[in-house]
């Protein structure tokens, strides 16, 4: 097996390699029915069941190691896997199965005066390749994704992650080339230094996408040194807005939710922002809800006046904690909570609750982000949960594909135009 130790690298060869390898399994994969995806997600899909034990005792590794290198909680949730988890890996590649193949879909088609036949139709980028940091489960996310829209994946997660990525990606190579597809189809990208991505991002020409899923450090780099085109996947600072229509009640159960049911993801909430008509109710009972979750609360002074609040920095309002940590203040109406939005957000996901119709259709005209809820958890900000499947991830950009990204969004576009002989 080839050394994928955190201390192996890979030279430029050895990455534009692998790429080219890719190309050749994407061109392969493109004609494909979708009878043959399906039949070989399926087939990934039972390998992991089978595996389930070798990743798991993979990832032990990976989460010891993690934990020995002081890695945030957040972080740690992200990277562990339980059986659970992977039976979820393995039930997502069956609904991707399940899924409408985008490819070969008519998006725009007419016929012109001539007799010209003219059609714009979907087909696959070619070669995608993912940069993540820590979720294993993005690994298999990616590749099924990827597969059922005709592409290759090429994979880089993290050293953090490196004995489960590696499981995982053998164990569905493995099934997909037993299914009849090339094992290229899906590969790890060699090498786990920086610069082993440093080679991935200028591999133009053999790389037709390049996603990042991580902190903001991360897509940064792949933003600022890419030449291959990239789709970013935002950073989430997400808010939740208590308007002054609010009902108080259903507001508490929507922060706490957006907060705490798993603080490691990118739609959890980090601002907590309430209207001050309704202050004096709603910031005491979401403070004493919030301790009793065991949020820390990084305040403005009409928060920081109540017990266990700390005064909140300008940083706060940036952050995204991804910890049981929230930024919270009170804004004079609904123009100021869009105000302090429109300077902090990073253009994820924003939620008003409120039960003024007039100020839902305020917010989600001038909040500009790539999803905006009312009366709605930021936690549905998530493919699985808008009916797209598995998701390949949440971009935060507005050129070509915004919000979750499914399988539509892995796929391009091509003009076919038909004939009889015209001439220009």
């Amino acid at each position: 097996m080839t050394d994928t130790s955190p201390r192996a690298t890979a030279s430029e060869s050895d990455v534009r390699a692998a790429a080219g390898r890719a190309r050749d399994a994407a061109a392969e994969l493109a004609p494909l029915s979708s009878a043959s995806k399906d039949a070989a997600l399926h087939a990934m899909a039972d390998a992991l069941d089978a595996a389930s034990d070798a990743v798991l005792a993979a990832n032990e590794l990976d989460v010891a190691a993690g934990r020995a290198d002081d890695l945030p909680d957040g972080l740690l949730d992200r990277l562990r896997l339980d059986t659970t988890r992977i039976a979820a890996m393995a039930d997502g590649l069956r609904d991707v199965a399940r899924l409408d193949d985008p490819v070969g879909e008519v998006v725009r088609g007419y016929d012109r005066p001539n007799g010209l036949q003219i059609r714009q139709v979907r087909v696959p980028f070619g070669v995608i390749a993912m940069i993540y940091e820590a979720r294993p489960n993005v690994t298999v996310d990616a590749a099924g994704l990827a597969l059922k829209s005709g592409n290759a994946a090429l994979l880089r997660g993290s050293a953090s992650a490196q004995h489960s990525n590696t499981v995982l990606v053998d164990v569905l190579a493995g099934a997909a080339e037993k299914a009849g597809l090339p094992r290229d189809a899906v590969q790890a990208v060699p090498g786990t230094d920086r610069a082993s991505v440093g080679h991935l991002l200028r591999a133009r020409g053999l790389v037709d996408l390049v996603i990042p899923r991580g902190g903001a450090g991360l897509i940064r780099h792949v933003v600022e040194n890419a030449t291959v085109p990239v789709i970013e996947t935002g950073v989430g600072n997400v808010h939740v807005y208590v308007d002054a229509a609010a009902d108080l009640d259903m507001a508490l159960r929507i922060v706490l939710n957006a907060k705490t049911s798993r603080v490691g993801v990118c739609n959890s909430a980090e601002n907590l922002l309430v209207h001050r008509d309704v202050a004096d109710e709603f910031v005491p009972r979401a403070v004493a809800a919030l301790h009793d979750a065991g949020v820390t609360i990084h305040g403005d002074e009409t928060f920081a006046a109540l017990d266990g609040v700390l005064a909140a920095e300008d940083d706060d309002w940036e952050r995204e904690y991804l910890s049981l940590d929230i930024a919270a203040r009170v804004v004079d109406d609904i123009d100021d909570a869009i105000a302090h939005i429109r300077r902090w957000s990073s253009g994820h996901t924003e939620a008003i609750v409120t039960r003024n119709l007039a100020a839902a259709r305020r917010f989600t005209a001038r909040v500009d982000s790539a999803a905006v809820m009312v009366n709605a958890s930021t936690r549905f900000t998530d493919g699985a949960e808008f009916g797209f499947g598995a998701e390949i991830g949440i971009s935060t950009q507005k050129m070509h594909a915004r919000g979750p990204m499914g399988l539509t969004e892995l796929t391009s576009t091509k003009w076919i135009v038909t004939g009889d002989g015209q001439l220009r």
